[in-house]
């Protein structure tokens, strides 16, 4: 279904039922490139590392003013502002001589951009976690108040959920990013085809009980983007996880970022849905995956009011209780 009649089916929807929809007052999941990542990305994306050319809204020099003039269209109040810092130290780009320097100037970026608007932006550092510099990065920043959480991404950090030396290396970042007090955003999906139950199950049982309650935000409902196979699967294990024994999970929530995408099946957006209903509504929250998502009036009216779930529960997802840092 075209994003248009999308809208529209949305629209009849709401008509219908006599409600007005109002999007997100904060968006859990934004990026801007600092400059020292916009330097290094020519490189990266040229990497024959990647499977995938790189989009080219990733790649566009937009600023803090770009994002604030999209949330400002769409009545985002707060954006999370998750640093890009991983990139420097992604096996999927050329080795960076400097890769340290690189990601504490992109870190430092992101956290400069939300001391001065502090108003509107919660700023998330990232490293590699498996770089040797990633506790050192996170210890850096103990204590600064400007700094809400960590963003980790497994697929471009070649982490791998089913080595124990590398789950040991993420655990420990866990557990730092947690001693900081911050939220841990995860892009949790790796690089393995077959990714799914086998890797949720690792994480719940040796890695999340290192982030000792602090909140951990599984990005986009524990994919990367879109509705595939193994992201069922994966979210489904989250589901019997959830039904099982729900004290385990406390902390978790997802991120519907780039979810529910144009190009997904009815049947996978259906199942999707019921996934979500299983976990519960108020287990998931807003997220646009700035810059991929464009004018996010557009894309939240579209994408979190589609007819998979009821208004009511599109609310609970979008719900602007959560104040930043706590989703």
């Amino acid at each position: 279904m075209s994003t248009f009649l999308r809208c529209a089916t949305a629209l009849a929807l709401l008509l219908s039922t006599g409600r007005s929809w109002a999007g997100p007052a904060i968006d859990h999941h934004m990026h801007v490139h600092s400059p020292a990542i916009l330097d290094i990305l020519p490189a990266y994306c040229a990497s024959p590392k990647r499977k995938s050319p790189c989009d080219p809204r990733f790649t566009a020099p937009l600023t803090a003013a770009d994002a604030l003039k999209a949330m400002d269209g769409a009545g985002i109040r707060t954006g999370w502002l998750m640093s890009t810092a991983y990139l420097a130290e992604s096996p999927l780009g050329p080795p960076q001589p400097d890769a340290a320097r690189v990601v504490r100037e992109a870190n430092d970026f992101t956290v400069a951009l939300a001391r001065s608007r502090p108003d509107r932006f919660a700023a998330f550092v990232s490293v590699n976690p498996t770089a040797p510099d990633a506790l050192a990065e996170i210890a850096r920043w103990k204590g600064d108040r400007a700094v809400t959480g960590l963003k980790l991404h497994l697929t471009n950090s070649g982490v791998d959920l089913r080595d124990p030396a590398q789950i040991a290396k993420l655990a420990a970042v866990f557990h730092a990013a947690a001693a900081n007090g911050w939220t841990i955003m995860i892009h949790m999906r790796t690089g393995a085809a077959d990714y799914g139950a086998r890797d949720v199950e690792a994480f719940i049982d040796q890695v999340l009980p290192a982030a000792g309650g602090r909140p951990v935000v599984i990005a986009h409902a524990a994919g990367w983007g879109g509705i595939d196979a193994v992201t069922l699967d994966a979210l489904g294990a989250f589901a019997d996880a959830f039904e099982k024994d729900p004290t385990r999970l406390r902390n978790v929530r997802f991120d519907l970022a780039q979810v529910f995408k144009d190009n997904a099946t009815p049947e996978d957006r259906a199942r999707m849905a019921g996934l979500i209903r299983r976990i519960g509504p108020d287990r998931f929250v807003a997220g646009s995956d700035w810059p991929f998502a464009g004018d996010l009036k557009t894309y939240f009216a579209t994408a979190y009011a589609g007819p998979e779930l009821s208004p009511g529960e599109w609310a609970i997802v979008t719900g602007s209780t959560r104040e930043k840092g706590e989703p």
